[in-house]
């Protein structure tokens, strides 16, 4: 009898032990798992400056890093900067934050991938001071490959966390001669792994690409919204614009 009652007393510490190793594993698995930052949340203490009146309000610097799309070009070599979504998104945010002081910086240079873009972080971005930084290379890191984006949007990413510095990353706008369903293209490639740099640092994520995606799905012709090949016109543009509102409303 003594001996059943030590096995049952036995068997069940065994069980309980289990259990809450189990459990632990299970709350450190959900604890590391890597996330974009939550778009209503991530940007709570620029909006609050945004909010503020004078006296007490001081100046916004949104700095827009990338290539010829946030740079403004359409139909090169014509650049419609007051129709891009650096300009667009500065008019937007006035809408809803009118004692606002707010400066749209663009850092942006046609035609650069990545790499070139990290070489003149710190001289061409950091030295503006900003509050957000947002990072558009995907269409023209094709050119370098994704080791080589990859290292250098790590750069950019870890150089302005490093000065605490909200950072917003952006998957690609549309290519017309990329078919946009097709998860296994060069642009599909970098969009993902824009995705998982969002995660992996836990910053601000702008998935230009699925929304665009999504477009198609519901049967639109993703031409509608380009000025040319791998340009948006001002109605892509403003799809841009209304997916990094989400973090500034």
């Amino acid at each position: 009898m003594l001996k059943q009652i030590f096995y049952t007393v036995f068997v069940f510490t065994l069980l309980v032990s289990f259990a809450e190793i189990t459990l632990a594993d299970e709350s450190q698995t959900t604890k590391k798992t890597p996330a974009a930052a939550d778009s209503a949340s991530y940007l709570k203490p620029i909006k609050q400056e945004l909010q503020k009146q004078w006296s007490k309000n001081r100046t916004i610097q949104l700095v827009f890093h990338g290539h010829s799309v946030p740079a403004g070009y359409f139909k090169t070599p014509n650049v419609q900067s007051f129709q891009a979504y650096p300009l667009l998104v500065h008019h937007a945010v006035k809408e809803v934050y009118p004692f606002a002081i707010l400066n749209a910086i663009n850092t942006s240079i046609g035609g650069e991938n990545s790499e070139s873009g990290a070489a003149r972080f710190n001289r061409d971005v950091l030295t503006h001071c900003p509050d957000v930084i947002f990072i558009d290379y995907a269409l023209n890191d094709r050119g370098i490959g994704l080791e080589r984006a990859k290292k250098a949007w790590e750069s950019m990413i870890e150089t302005a966390l490093a000065q605490k510095i909200k950072i917003i990353l952006l998957t690609p706008t549309p290519d017309w001669s990329v078919n946009i369903l097709d998860n296994k293209t060069p642009l599909a490639q970098h969009a993902q792994q824009i995705r998982g740099l969002a995660a992996k640092y836990n910053v601000g994520l702008v998935d230009s690409y699925a929304a665009f995606r999504e477009k198609v799905q519901n049967g639109e012709n993703i031409r509608d919204y380009l000025s040319q090949i791998n340009h948006p016109n001002e109605k892509g543009h403003r799809i841009v614009t209304s997916l990094i509102m989400q973090y500034l409303k």
